[in-house]
């Protein structure tokens, strides 16, 4: 790597498609002038975001950093930073950072910095990794090398983070990883922010229509008015559960979101339970945003059409508020039963951004293409 003249560093922001070019592209409008404030001795940075799928194939640590030198040595940059929303493993532990101060690279997982204000930790431990690799090249510049590199804020900010092992043969000197069970969840929580569940509610047009469609004859059916005057609040919260349960069950498989791992090693069987929980948590925080709205439409509706002197005269029942939530609740189950039905109506790219087994396939596809042209 080569040291930029005139004093200024060219940083290149090297990241994966979707979540991971949008928060370094976010960054990279402030970055250049924190860093400068940070770094002092009158330094300058240059920021550049590079949007490619640089894990396509493969989510080993050592050969995405020997990717990312490769890259780093055909451009014009000074230290490398890659961006990836893939849960990386490093000999039995979930990977933060890998850093190599010799060829100013580091390499940054998105998921262990979890679900909130991401944008701001991914930032904070960008710039405590710029400026960790610009410090000790400095140093090595006027002076005799340093003999550990530190990152005591990056850790402090970002715990559980401790050091990791890193191999003799590996390009990263420095590494930090998560473990135990708070680490775990955190993972998983950092997963389903970068699956952006929010994203799945408008691809599910089809399954809520048909949802809607049968919300709205339910809620004039009298038998519906019946069961729902006579179902406990127990066995409404069994019909909410049992409801959303077959809409999650029936996506997954509709859509083949469910990731088999072909390898029989453990850390390939904890990458596969992370997948398909990350999975089960997106498209159930989905189909619960999609509940919750029915509920709200099924009140509405009921509001307007359903006629007291009629509903009393069928159920024996004054229909008061707490017989319109009763029946907009059973009705926002049977009404997720028909979308589930409706959802079979989808096309796979309406939901395959909850998958990562599914992006990952979309990137091989990418580098693929990039590799024909």
């Amino acid at each position: 790597m080569r040291v930029s003249s005139q004093g200024v560093t060219v940083v290149a922001l090297l990241a994966d498609p979707d979540a991971p070019t949008e928060i370094a592209q976010r960054m990279a409008r402030i970055l250049p002038t924190r860093l400068a404030d940070k770094s002092g001795q009158g330094r300058k940075f240059d920021v550049e975001v590079v949007s490619e799928p640089f894990t396509a194939g493969t989510e080993d640590p050592p050969t995405l950093m020997r990717r990312i030198m490769d890259r780093g040595r055909a451009e014009n940059w000074d230290i490398v930073v890659a961006l990836t929303d893939l849960p990386l493993h490093a000999h039995g532990h979930k990977l933060v950072v890998d850093l190599s101060h010799e060829h100013g690279l580091a390499l940054l997982s998105l998921p262990p910095l979890g679900g909130l204000r991401l944008q701001r930790r991914a930032r904070r431990a960008v710039e405590e990794a710029v400026l960790s690799l610009a410090g000790l090249r400095v140093a090595r510049a006027e002076g005799p090398p340093q003999s550990q590199p530190f990152l005591g804020p990056f850790v402090s900010r970002l715990a559980p983070v401790h050091p990791g092992q890193v191999g003799e043969e590996e390009t990263a000197d420095l590494r930090y990883v998560v473990s135990g069970p708070r680490g775990y969840l955190r993972v998983l929580v950092g997963m389903v922010r970068a699956n952006r569940p929010w994203r799945l509610v408008p691809g599910l047009s089809k399954a809520l229509a048909a949802a809607l469609a049968t919300g709205a004859v339910a809620t004039v059916n009298s038998t519906i008015w019946s069961l729902a005057e006579s179902l406990s609040a127990p066995r409404l919260v069994i019909a909410t559960v049992g409801s959303v349960a077959l809409m999650i069950g029936w996506l997954i498989v509709d859509a083949q979101l469910w990731h088999r791992s072909t390898e029989v090693s453990l850390e390939a069987r904890q990458k596969a339970r992370l997948y398909n929980a990350s999975t089960v948590m997106t498209v159930g925080i989905g189909v619960l945003v999609c509940y919750g709205g029915l509920i709200v439409i099924n009140l509405v509706w009921a509001l307007f059409i359903i006629n007291g002197q009629v509903f009393a005269s069928v159920t024996r029942t004054p229909l008061h508020a707490a017989e319109y939530w009763t029946l907009s609740w059973f009705v926002a189950s049977v009404a997720t039963v028909g979308g589930a039905l409706g959802s079979g109506l989808e096309s796979d790219e309406a939901i395959r951004a909850a998958a990562y087994s599914k992006r990952e396939q979309e990137r091989r596809h990418m580098l693929q293409d990039d590799h024909d042209d």
